[in-house]
């Protein structure tokens, strides 16, 4: 993903706004691009997504009234995050077909293990969509680059629910898309859904996010082309995706 070039070099790294320090709180943007970052494809760099937070932090030292009763750190932490998705929304990192695509997969998986009981099989989730075998994996091929965190998680049909959700700045109890992921019981619960994943998606699994390994690589540990394992992964996340709708 390559972003515009950005303007952080035009402020001084003690930039002020009353008593906030921006240089003290920068911190926080790291923390809050990491936890983003791991939902997100690899095309998306921490790097990028720091420079865009620092941006969202200036202005929210900009911004921030202090006898609105609320903590700097919740305020500019829900402007950092409102920054990094505006960019990467505007990136455009994964075409509205392959999200739409993701989504009806995700709902195919979900109504065949309610019915079932089990994982369903590559094959019972191309006749559920009426697919021939060939065009499902297609579907999967398409979907290359969703990841466990959609934005679309964050969005209402009109597209506005991820500005909804960091614009209530003002509100300490506002509820934050990201708590949710980063608590125990969703761990827990994600945990528990990759260890339901058939044993061949548990093994892309492992070998992509615990071992590093790339597609090419995994493809030769399980005797498969690239593309493949492509699918394999879509698949698998469409499944694992499928087990966290209370928190997705």
């Amino acid at each position: 993903m390559t972003l515009p070039s950005l303007k952080c070099r035009a402020y001084s790294s003690r930039a002020l706004h009353g008593d906030i320090d921006v240089e003290l709180h920068a911190p926080l943007v790291k923390k809050i691009a990491k936890l983003l970052i791991a939902r997100l494809p690899a095309s998306v760099e921490l790097d990028d997504l720091v420079q865009v937070g620092i941006i969202g932090l200036i202005e929210a030292a900009r911004q921030f009234d202090p006898t609105q009763g609320v903590q700097f750190e919740t305020f500019a932490s829900q402007r950092i995050r409102g920054a990094m998705l505006d960019e990467l929304r505007r990136e455009d990192w994964l075409p509205r077909q392959a999200r739409r695509h993701s989504k009806q997969i995700e709902d195919a998986i979900h109504q065949l293990e309610q019915r079932e009981g089990r994982p369903p099989q590559e094959s019972e989730i191309a006749d559920f969509l009426g697919l021939p075998l060939a065009e499902y994996q297609a579907m999967l091929s398409e979907c290359k680059g969703v990841s466990l965190q959609h934005f679309s998680d964050f969005d209402d049909d009109d597209g506005t629910g991820a500005e909804a959700a960091v614009a209530n700045v003002a509100d300490d109890n506002a509820v934050d898309p990201f708590a949710s992921l980063a608590d125990g019981d969703f761990r827990g619960a994600l945990v528990d859904a990759i260890k339901a994943l058939p044993e061949r998606d548990q093994l892309v699994m492992a070998l992509y996010y615990e071992q590093e390994l790339n597609l090419k690589e995994i493809g030769a540990v399980l005797g498969v082309s690239e593309s493949r394992v492509s699918q394999l992964h879509s698949q698998a996340i469409a499944r694992v995706r499928s087990k966290l709708r209370e928190w997705l």
